[in-house]
């Protein structure tokens, strides 16, 4: 490994170890009671940053990580391992509509038998409302089927404009539903599904299955309309996490850092790092809106979703008690992301060398 090469690898672990030693990602809303004490978002951020320990750690870190960023960038169109890696996840791109399908299948049903729409934190009562507890059950799993997918994620996105405008906007916990359902709308069930099956049987000729379902021949239809909009299900899918993690960091610990402090209490984890907990608490929030709005922009699209993913693996063990299916749905958009890179409209496509040239579209090719 050439000197150049080594001190790179240097710069990428310690920008790891940076950003994995913060806080983890997590809903602070899914495991605390209250809001805590209300506190000033500026003044709480002024007076951490005013202690020079906490400043020069803050500042330091940055530092680490704007060095690491820009060490990788130069040499990146010459790392061989990154060009493999990259034509490799392209052959991957038919599955995606699986795993988005996993994604959100897996915690539908789960809101179904559990009582509650979409978050944790919307619950209701299956016994005294069986209709909207077997909607969420019947959602889970046609789409974890891949049946009628994309009736399926039209009826879970309404279902969740409904929540969202008539039942409580607090439904935005769980706002990376909404780009999922969007990308299988365009998709549809993919590869396997019981779609895929299904047209397989109703297109043959001399088939008693096609004279009794003619709904499946409308697939054909549908992956020719949608098939314009698929070069852009990777813009959907990053800009829907993105989004998901700026609503997290500003406005669930920035915006609010008693809640946030009360996590850094339960847990204890100025013991897991020593430091003050308020840094915990900014560091927290300024990790989750950069990493955000790196996948907004499409800046080092797929580190980010693979920092994202380690994010997510941390929290189920260093956080026992928060809901493992309430993250379901961000383990698979983060997984779809890393897979199909940052698509059209990023900057990853204006910075660097792309590994498989301008016209890469994975998930365009798939099908």
């Amino acid at each position: 490994m050439s000197v150049r090469h080594r001190s790179v690898a240097a710069a990428a672990v310690a920008l790891l170890a940076t950003l994995v030693a913060r806080p983890v990602a997590a809903h602070v809303d899914y495991v605390t009671e209250d809001s805590g004490d209300p506190l000033d978002a500026a003044a709480f951020v002024a007076e951490v940053l005013s202690d020079p320990f906490n400043a020069a750690l803050f500042a330091g870190s940055g530092l680490v990580a704007v060095a690491g960023l820009a060490a990788y960038l130069r040499v990146r169109p010459t790392i061989v391992d990154v060009v493999v890696l990259r034509e490799k996840l392209a052959g991957y791109g038919d599955l995606v509509p699986w795993m988005l399908r996993l994604a959100v299948g897996l915690p539908l049903v789960g809101a179904g038998f559990q009582g509650y729409l979409f978050a944790p934190t919307l619950s209701f009562d299956p016994a005294a409302s069986p209709l909207l507890r077997l909607l969420f059950i019947g959602l889970g799993f046609a789409l974890l089927f891949g049946l009628a997918t994309r009736i399926a994620a039209a009826v879970g996105l309404l279902t969740y404009a409904w929540v969202l405008v008539a039942v409580d906007p607090l439904v935005v916990l769980a706002v990376e539903y909404v780009p999922v359902f969007v990308a299988l709308g365009i998709l549809g069930g993919g590869r396997p599904s019981a779609d895929d099956m299904l047209l397989e049987v109703a297109s043959t000729p001399g088939s008693y299955y096609g004279r009794v379902d003619p709904v499946h021949h409308l697939k054909s239809f549908l992956d020719e309309a949608t098939g314009p909009l698929r070069r852009y299900v990777p813009t959907v899918l990053r800009v829907g996490m993105g989004v998901s993690f700026v609503y997290l960091g500003l406005i669930q610990k920035l915006a609010d850092p008693g809640s946030a402090l009360q996590v850094v209490e339960k847990y204890d984890l100025t013991s897991v790092v020593p430091v003050d907990a308020g840094l915990w608490v900014v560091g927290a929030g300024v990790t989750e809106v950069a990493v955000g709005l790196a996948l907004i922009a499409g800046f080092f699209t797929r580190g980010a979703a693979a920092l994202s993913f380690a994010l997510f693996t941390t929290t189920l063990f260093g956080l026992p008690d928060d809901p493992v299916l309430a993250h379901v749905a961000l383990f698979g958009m983060a997984s779809a992301v890393f897979t199909l890179g940052s698509g059209p409209l990023a900057f990853d496509r204006w910075v660097g060398r792309p590994a498989l040239g301008e016209e890469e579209e994975p998930i365009a090719a798939a099908d």
